[in-house]
């Protein structure tokens, strides 16, 4: 039989005659429950737990820990924070919730749409994204990964400062919202992942080091001291967050941010540990295909993990662009890898790092790689938030465009990127803190200084930063932009007919000699994308029988069969700036 610490969820459980309580809280003698007014002491129990129940309590009610100084915290394992992340929290009963069974696909079989709840639409709730749902279904999306939903300091946040892993955002619409949320997904078949930061907390309102040992000196992060995993209540608190996550919300995948900062050395790593209870897709700056390799190699099992590397080739390819990470990119020969092998730099020198970097993925299939031309960091993490649709012409963006989505890897479009939004997408925060918001917001301009964007950085604080960064959805009606989210719908429908299931062998890609394109085989499918100004005429080691129709310049497809023999294809010019 189960200790009662481990036979009761973390937090707050709704059972038929009331509510029960569990806290590990090892540092305190005594806690306190206060529940709408009144007071009980919880019972310390094994291991550093506290535990009580409240006959009567119910869904609704709103309750805090005193420890011992007559002030209220928030639960550690809280579903919600209706006022806010120092406010009290609200017992939740998942049990209300009505979720259709997900779609059941493979995560090598989506294609994903990474949106973030508050600038997506202009209500900036769950319920909004939701009536847009139909709109992406019909584009060909068939997963929707959602940017960190946990609570986070006041209303504008990207949601990486999130203090409360398994809850979700209030001003999002909490847990009913997102249960709502992933039913009309999954009715349209769409999947639904969920980002998820567990390397660590954000600094306002992050009260558990009041409770316990959350954090260990011994590692450092960029946000301070590490989350410490190897202490197995920790470890239990990030796996019942995820749990809750895949069996509360009945999400079809994880993604989690930054793997490479969950800093684990128990025998079996965390991450490793959460791809046996889901699907997991990880963010991951090793380019080490542990993470990906199945656990009988020793490998975490991730059921894929994002491609930084193509999109630093792709970006630096077209745009220039070589300062920072792209000083390590810029040649055709670069993306021709990432795409063909996942990683670029498999142990050669980084230019930026300064060392060599990464490891051969050379068994890892490419339906593993994640890959994007744009992401919330990618376009995020400029200064201005600016999108290729403002670096590039529509022609380009049109080859980018087929580079991602007739890649043989797990393609993920960024939101708006379907039709060329032309709105940024900018650092928002919304820190009540103000020595907080005052770093924060000089800490950017710094950040940019040396790119002498220092004097025009928005201000993250700003109510005008996070308005700006909400996409306009009326845009996709107007043209170019109608004629770019076509294109995008035509390659998704390719994509589906050519491969309805990621590659399992990496596709042999090849360099044009003499220009700047390249050639790749796709199912039934040869692609060629030229990204150069001028036309060039190619030789292609292919024997492509029918050529698509597809109004692209810079881009040809062709249907073929047959053995081998050279074609020759002349590509029209790509108009770039």
């Amino acid at each position: 039989m189960k200790p009662l610490s481990q036979a009761v969820p973390l937090g707050a459980m709704v059972r038929a005659d009331g509510v029960e309580f569990l806290l590990w809280a090892p540092r305190l003698p005594t806690v306190t429950l206060l529940l709408d007014g009144k007071k009980k002491i919880l019972t310390p129990i094994e291991d550093g737990y506290h535990h009580t129940f409240v006959a009567g309590a119910r869904a609704g009610q709103r309750y805090a820990f005193d420890l011992g100084d007559a002030r209220g915290r928030p639960d550690p394992a809280t579903w919600l924070q209706p006022e806010g992340v120092h406010g009290p929290s609200e017992i939740v009963d998942p049990r209300a919730f009505s979720i259709r069974e997900g779609p059941g696909r493979a995560v090598r079989d989506e294609i994903i749409y990474e949106l973030h709840v508050g600038t997506f639409t202009g209500r900036g709730d769950l319920i909004g994204a939701s009536e847009r749902l139909g709109e992406l279904a019909d584009l060909g999306i068939t997963a929707i990964e959602l940017m960190p939903l946990s609570s986070f300091p006041g209303r504008r946040n990207w949601g990486y400062d999130g203090v409360a892993p398994g809850s979700v955002q209030a001003s999002y619409g909490g847990p009913q919202a997102l249960a709502a949320f992933v039913d009309v997904a999954h009715a349209l078949g769409i999947s639904v992942v969920i980002d998820l930061v567990l390397n660590h907390l954000g600094p306002e309102g992050n009260y558990v080091s009041e409770f316990g040992p959350y954090f260990t000196r011994d590692v450092q992060t960029p946000w301070g001291d590490a989350l410490d995993y190897g202490n197995v209540a920790v470890r239990r608190w990030a796996i019942d967050h995820a749990d809750r996550f895949f069996r509360s919300y009945r999400v079809d995948a994880i993604r989690l941010d930054a793997v490479h900062a969950i800093t684990d050395r128990s025998p079996r790593h965390l991450v490793a540990e959460l791809a046996e209870r889901g699907r997991i897709i990880a963010e991951s700056d090793l380019n080490d295909p542990l993470v990906v390799l199945p656990r009988t190699e020793s490998g975490w099992g991730c059921d894929a993990q994002w491609s930084d590397d193509f999109h630093h080739a792709l970006h630096a390819l077209l745009t220039g662009e070589r300062q920072g990470y792209y000083a390590d990119f810029g040649r055709l020969e670069d993306l021709a890898t990432a795409m063909s092998r996942g990683f670029v730099y498999v142990g050669q020198q980084s230019v930026f790092r300064g060392s060599p970097h990464g490891k051969n993925p050379a068994s890892v299939p490419p339906h593993r790689f994640l890959v994007f031309a744009q992401n919330h960091d990618q376009v995020g993490n400029r200064a201005k938030g600016d999108r290729l649709s403002t670096l590039l012409p529509l022609e380009a963006q049109k080859a980018v465009a087929a580079t991602v989505l007739l890649s043989g890897n797990t393609p993920m479009l960024f939101m708006g990127e379907e039709w060329g939004a032309t709105t940024p997408f900018l650092y928002f925060t919304d820190h009540g803190d103000p020595v907080l918001a005052c770093a924060v917001t000089e800490g950017r301009r710094r950040e940019f200084e040396k790119f002498a964007w220092g004097d025009g950085v928005p201000d993250p604080q700003s109510p005008e930063t996070f308005e700006k960064s909400k996409v306009l959805h009326e845009e996709k009606w107007r043209e170019p932009h109608a004629t770019l989210l076509e294109w995008h719908r035509t390659l998704l429908k390719l994509r589906r007919s050519a491969i309805p299931h990621g590659l399992n062998s990496p596709p042999e890609v090849i360099t044009i000699e003499g220009t700047r394109a390249l050639a790749w085989r796709l199912g039934d499918l040869l692609v060629l994308v030229s990204y150069q100004p001028e036309g060039a005429r190619v030789r292609i080691p292919f024997a492509p029988t029918e050529l698509v129709d597809l109004p692209g310049y810079g881009v040809r497809i062709w249907r073929y069969s047959g053995p081998a023999r050279s074609v020759s294809s002349t590509i029209d010019s790509i108009p770039l700036r």
